[in-house]
């Protein structure tokens, strides 16, 4: 008798299991747009903004139920590649692209996206743009592509009025060929008051100083032309992510996640996330279930990447969540929330 419940309260179990992973699922929204965007920002369980081309940008107040489309004016050639928002008023978009051409770009809005304003523009040759974040809506950190062999960090005290590259002598010397990929919005994390990361294909260079001196640690990926490090998320100031792929081969079996556990100084291998290939973006939910998203697919862990379930196989660049409320973003306006 005994062994009967427990095999019925047993089977109840893994009945509930079994409907909850069958609810974890993205839900489409509708854009309103087909630019391709490779940003996205929840700043609250209602408040969302998205980056991307055509200088476009995505923003709802009403938890995905609507979304604004704003094309910036004068930026109708600028592929938004990270979007920040501090609330449903002041947000920052940074543009990728070649700096001789104009477009290494940082615009501001304070009235929720009606107004945008140049804050920051380089023409200095070498230099574009990849991810930035802020670890307030006066201070922030951004990284672009290396100049003078030493990484380009950008960093803002003051609300993006002013920006000031870090000395190249408190840098470490970047590896030949190093940079970032202007993927997914991800190569800059910031936590708590001063601590930041920011990832090239198979490095992690780390700051505890808001920016002041720079560390850098080595990872089980490796640095090549297409593939490498696409993006890192910190759900602790011990503990992060690191995703990556080969965006050529998308859909290749390859090392697709890391973790740390020391603040970014040493990184693991996880077993590759499913579905197999390119994972660009990922977040730690309240539950610690673990969500990735890529070209490849969407992916959740239920016990941080011991094992995996391949969700989908709907290409996003980009995920953000508040809590358990996220949204992920990708190429012509694809668009979805989750349910969970």
């Amino acid at each position: 008798m005994i062994n009967f419940i427990f095999k019925k309260k047993r089977l109840s179990f893994l009945l509930i299991l079994s409907v909850s992973t069958l609810k974890a699922q993205w839900s489409k929204q509708n854009a309103g747009t087909e630019a391709s965007f490779r940003s996205i920002c929840a700043t609250s369980s209602k408040v969302v903004w998205a980056g991307g081309t055509k200088g476009t940008i995505l923003k709802t107040t009403d938890a995905g139920q609507h979304w604004q489309v704003i094309r910036v004016q004068g930026a109708e050639t600028l592929d938004f590649r990270d979007i920040y928002g501090a609330n449903e008023h002041i947000a920052f978009a940074m543009s990728a692209g070649e700096a001789e051409k104009n477009a290494a770009r940082i615009y501001k809005t304070i009235d929720g996206g009606n107004t945008w304003t140049i804050v920051f523009e380089t023409h200095e040759k070498g230099a574009f743009f990849d991810s930035f974040d802020f670890w307030n809506e006066k201070e922030g950190v951004l990284i672009g592509d290396p100049v003078d062999d030493k990484p380009f960090i950008l960093r803002t005290l003051d609300g993006g009025q002013t920006w000031h590259r870090i000395a190249k002598d408190k840098l470490p010397v970047i590896k030949q060929g190093e940079a970032s990929f202007a993927a997914s919005g991800t190569c800059v994390i910031t936590r708590n008051k001063k601590k930041a990361w920011i990832n090239t294909q198979s490095r992690v260079f780390y700051t505890t100083d808001k920016g002041e001196t720079w560390q850098v640690a080595e990872t089980p990926f490796t640095q090549g032309l297409t593939s490498g490090i696409f993006g890192l998320h910190f759900y602790s100031d011990k503990d992060g992510i690191a995703t990556g792929g080969d965006y050529k081969e998308d859909k290749k079996v390859s090392d697709n996640i890391a973790i740390t556990h020391d603040g970014g100084k040493t990184w693991a291998l996880l077993p590759q996330a499913k579905p197999d290939g390119l994972k660009e973006s990922s977040w730690v939910l309240s539950d610690k279930s673990l969500l990735v998203v890529g070209t490849s697919g969407t992916g959740l862990s239920d016990d941080m990447g011991k094992t995996w379930k391949a969700i989908d196989n709907e290409a996003f660049h980009a995920v953000s969540c508040y809590k358990n409320d996220c949204w992920a973003i990708g190429g012509k306006g694809n668009l979805a929330k989750w349910r969970k």
